[in-house]
């Protein structure tokens, strides 16, 4: 595992070493101001989106409704938004109902300032119920590994223990990769390239792990590059750090089509579409072409092989409030 994790984050070699000594004073001191100008209390804390979503659908299908569970960091959580219908989990749960048209369940145990070794509790909070485990999660962890430099080995195992549980439990796992923290607006160079660098080399080892263990992943990396870039101010929360409303929705966009291609509800098959530079390739190579790529999922094929896909996205739009049903309260 560990040379695999090596060959999925390879891009290039030296790492720290790379920089000379008064670079790294340099370094220091942007990590400093980097501090001093991210957060400080003033994102709004995320709001609570659990409930039911697609209420219309329900007793159309005469099928019970589906359950998605998501997991994670902050980011997971909707931190940096005032309304439940802008959180991550609330779009997702909303585009997943109107896909299947079946209501949709959602149940969010994502922890802001989570990193990847507080996963095993937040998985023992959604398989305790064997009766009706859910029946798909999305999981979005990685930046605070990267910022309390957790050893990405570490990091790995823990992500890819829980996508085992849960698909022990039989549920379908889809993992929104580590986030290219150079795109944050206070982070300056060469921090910035520092910061690129070793999220692209987590979220590839994470594709990694992921895929192993019968999951699938998304690459978030710098999805919202371009975006932030022209438009920082809507695409970032008020502490600069965490995705605004917009910024969310944008990263839901990009989950969206393989979490219902997970559950077999996709329109699109699994099958590659060469149009779209989509290919069959090692694992470990799709790992490292999907954390350059952001938008690009992979997923298992057969031996060591991966399916590298860029599917078509669909806007979300903003999600009602969730109805809370007796089951979805806790």
């Amino acid at each position: 595992m560990a040379r695999r994790i090596a060959a999925g984050a390879a891009y290039g070699g030296g790492g720290i070493g790379l920089i000379g000594v008064a670079t790294v004073g340099l370094v220091l001191a942007e990590v400093q101001l980097a501090k001093r100008s991210v957060g400080g209390g003033v994102a709004p804390i995320a709001p609570p989106a659990d409930g039911l979503y697609g209420t219309a659908f329900a007793g159309r299908s005469g099928l019970p409704a589906l359950r998605l569970g998501v997991l994670g960091d902050s980011t997971a959580a909707g931190q940096g938004v005032r309304r439940a219908g802008h959180t991550p989990g609330a779009l997702l749960a909303s585009g997943l109902a109107a896909v299947a048209e079946r209501p949709v369940e959602l149940r969010n145990v994502a922890l802001p300032g989570a990193m990847s070794d507080d996963l095993d509790r937040q998985v023992s909070l959604l398989v305790r119920d064997p009766v009706r485990p859910p029946d798909v999660c999305v999981i979005m962890i990685g930046a605070n590994d990267v910022t309390h430099r957790m050893p990405p080995t570490q990091s790995v195992r823990h992500l890819a223990s829980a996508v085992r549980r849960l698909r022990t439990a039989g549920a379908e796992v889809v993992v929104g990769t580590c986030p290219d923290l150079g795109t944050i607006e206070p982070v300056y160079q060469p921090l910035r390239w520092l910061a690129r660098r070793v999220s692209r080399q987590l979220a590839a080892a994470q594709t990694i792990g992921v895929v192993e263990q019968g999951g699938r992943t998304v690459s978030l990396g710098d999805l919202l590059g371009p975006e932030f870039e022209a438009n920082p101010r809507e695409l970032f929360g008020p502490d600069n750090y965490h995705p605004s409303a917009e910024g969310y929705s944008t990263a839901a966009m990009a989950v969206l089509p393989t979490l219902c291609a997970a559950l077999g509800l996709w329109p699109e098959s699994d099958r590659l579409d060469g149009d779209r530079n989509e290919s069959m390739l090692p694992v470990a190579r799709a790992a490292t072409r999907a954390a350059a790529e952001a938008g690009t999922e992979v997923t298992g094929a057969r031996g060591p092989w991966a399916l590298l896909k860029h599917r078509r996205r669909r806007r979300i739009p903003a999600a009602p409030d969730p109805a809370h049903a007796p089951s979805a309260t806790r």
